[in-house]
């Protein structure tokens, strides 16, 4: 039996990118001819890609795209973001191109355990905090930005800001239980011994 666990996440810290507008898409954040692909291993380099295409031909640049955001681990976002289909490739492009927390006024439910399951939490803030947390994030590129999930809170540009996330997703990131196939190589044995009692892989 292996005993190893993933990661405790307690703190993310890091820069921020931040992204106006509610109800951001997972076909936004990556569009469905790149589900095609075999592998997650691509993804970061199209995530957001038609929105970036159009915002290069308008002559504006995505934040996506911004050299000052380069690097940036935190993204700010505002309300319902990741609504929509619940493919899996939205969560995976964001973190494969660096995202490692998401803060939010709201988030689609089926994107934010997507997120939970690749260790990328997604974290819950009022639409008044949300908004100031952006102002700050998006006057100062090199503003560091720290997600506590062990108090909850935000903080950035000397502020702190009250999140919130799902009391069960919290638990799995401050323990380090949020990666299902980990926690389920802990119980290899029982998994062996109870598929060795099912007829249907035996012959019977």
């Amino acid at each position: 039996m292996t005993t190893s666990t993933a990661p405790r996440i307690a703190q993310v810290t890091g820069t921020t990118v931040v992204l106006g507008g509610n109800d951001i898409d997972t076909d936004r954040i990556i569009p469905a001819r790149f589900l095609k692909h075999l592998t997650f291993d691509a993804l970061g380099n199209h995530v957001f890609e038609d929105d970036r295409k159009q915002d290069h031909a308008r002559g504006v640049t995505h934040p996506f795209d911004a050299p000052e955001r380069s690097g940036a681990g935190i993204l700010l976002v505002a309300k319902n973001f990741g609504c929509g289909s619940s493919r899996e490739h939205a969560a995976q492009a964001l973190h494969r191109w660096g995202v490692r927390a998401v803060v939010g006024e709201s988030f689609g439910e089926i994107f934010r355990g997507n997120c939970g399951t690749i260790g990328l939490p997604c974290v819950s803030i009022s639409a008044e905090d949300g908004e100031a947390a952006r102002a700050i994030a998006a006057a100062d590129p090199t503003a560091e930005a720290e997600v506590d999930l062990d108090r909850g809170v935000l903080r950035i540009g000397g502020r702190e800001f009250a999140v919130e996330m799902q009391a069960s997703l919290r638990e799995a990131f401050l323990e380090g239980t949020w990666d299902t196939l980990t926690e389920l190589l802990k119980s290899s044995d029982k998994v062996r011994e109870t598929a060795a009692g099912l007829p249907y892989l035996n012959g019977f």
